[in-house]
């Protein structure tokens, strides 16, 4: 297959998320009007209560069994180390770059996260239809490589409804804190209050409080003790709520439940194939699942209008989000899947370690527009920093899969 060829294929999803996204900023326009703020706020719930929960749920029931998941055991591995190096390094950007407050989870969830769904979707199957692919047979590569496709949709969209979701919640939480610090600070009484009599009577000579030296005394030795045990275990439980709240979140429910579908034979045969006696909830899911990447696109694409306006995010580090992506991620996946071969812990299917080192080239996760949606958040940067990781994508993403095909074959 040519680099032109290649590059055709691969850069028809991009162009794909960029017709879609425009269309989506001429329908947020004032002369359109069909996608304001309320709409769009009410759109992306939907979006993540029912549309991505579907998506899930049904490429996952369909297309991966019980020994796809023992074989492709490497593949959460794999998205775990393009978050964690995304991570680190979307952390060192904001270390260096210093943005404001409530953008550094925007970030670093862009920086950490790829578009493992609806690119791999398409990109893999055009692939393996095109005339030479390094892949073999072309029924066969089509096949194995939506299971891989929709295995790692499910991967991918667990770690970004975890991972990503806390980075930005992290961000909402430090700007509804500085807001309501400021709106403390203008409601602050007058200092001269100190001054009438009771409170004078009430404190010491230096303006302490008196206390009884009893009292005093039991409540240092025993007070931080308790509060030391009290905190940690505050912590600790605080730490697997949350946790398990993630997990019940309507999409890691939605891939849990295909998991559990795809893995169990006899789930599996009540919902798939044509003779299944309930197919209708299958064909149901899928068809609301299909609506969500033009949903998100459209969404995407409506808040640019809103971050062309009145964006602050700087040049820099829409620069620095693009080096991570494109050119430090896909170098570490390269030696991340080679060493894992060299082991013998990787499969000797070069479509499935195409699919391992792609996951470090791919464009930022769609549905971290939905996340700053969902907190109200960084909706306008995080649409700039799509336009451009995007635009870029259809140079990189292509050059990128050239280069591991050649590696591969």
């Amino acid at each position: 297959m040519g680099f032109w060829t290649l590059f055709g294929v691969a850069s028809m999803p991009i162009l794909q998320v960029l017709i879609i996204s425009l269309l989506g900023a001429f329908m947020a326009t004032d002369y359109c009007k069909l996608l304001p703020e309320d709409t769009r706020r009410n759109l992306n719930k939907l979006v993540f209560v029912v549309f991505t929960p579907s998506l899930m749920f049904a490429s996952l029931a369909k297309t991966v069994t019980l020994q796809d998941i023992i074989s492709w055991w490497f593949m959460p591995v794999n998205v775990g180390i393009t978050y964690l190096v995304g991570g680190i390094f979307g952390w060192i950007v904001v270390k260096i770059l210093r943005p404001k407050p409530h953008l550094e989870g925007l970030i670093m969830a862009t920086c950490s996260s790829g578009n493992m769904g609806n690119l791999l979707l398409i990109v893999v199957p055009a692939i393996c239809n095109e005339d030479g692919s390094p892949f073999g047979n072309r029924s066969v590569c089509n096949s194995v490589g939506l299971s891989y496709a929709s295995f790692s949709l499910a991967i991918g969209g667990f770690y970004v409804w975890t991972i990503g979701y806390q980075m930005v919640k992290s961000s909402a939480m430090k700007l509804k804190a500085s807001e309501s610090d400021e709106f403390v600070s203008k409601a602050e009484p007058n200092n001269d209050s100190d001054a009438t009599a009771e409170s004078r009577l009430l404190k010491g000579e230096n303006g302490e409080g008196v206390e009884d030296p009893e009292t005093q005394n039991v409540s240092q030795e025993s007070g931080p003790k308790q509060k030391e045990k009290a905190s940690l275990w505050t912590e600790v439980l605080g730490f697997f709520h949350q946790i398990f709240k993630e997990l019940i979140s309507p999409p890691n429910l939605g891939a849990i439940l295909g998991l559990m579908f795809g893995a169990t034979a006899w789930l599996r045969n009540l919902i798939i194939g044509a003779g299944a006696p309930l197919r209708v909830i299958q064909d149901s899911t899928k068809l609301l699942g299909d609506a969500t990447i033009p949903c998100i696109t459209l969404i995407m694409g409506a808040n640019l209008i809103a971050g062309l306006r009145s964006s602050i995010i700087k040049p820099s580090i829409i620069v620095g989000v693009v080096c991570v992506r494109y050119v430090i991620l896909p170098f570490i996946g390269i030696w991340v899947v080679k060493a894992a071969g060299n082991v013998g812990i990787l499969s000797s299917d070069p479509l499935f370690r195409y699919v391992l080192m792609i996951q470090f080239a791919l464009p930022p996760a769609s549905n971290i527009g939905t996340i700053t949606q969902l907190f109200d958040v960084g909706e306008e940067e995080c649409s700039v920093l799509f336009l451009w990781t995007y635009l870029i994508a259809a140079l990189a993403l292509t050059t990128w899969s050239t280069v591991f095909m050649w590696i591969l074959t």
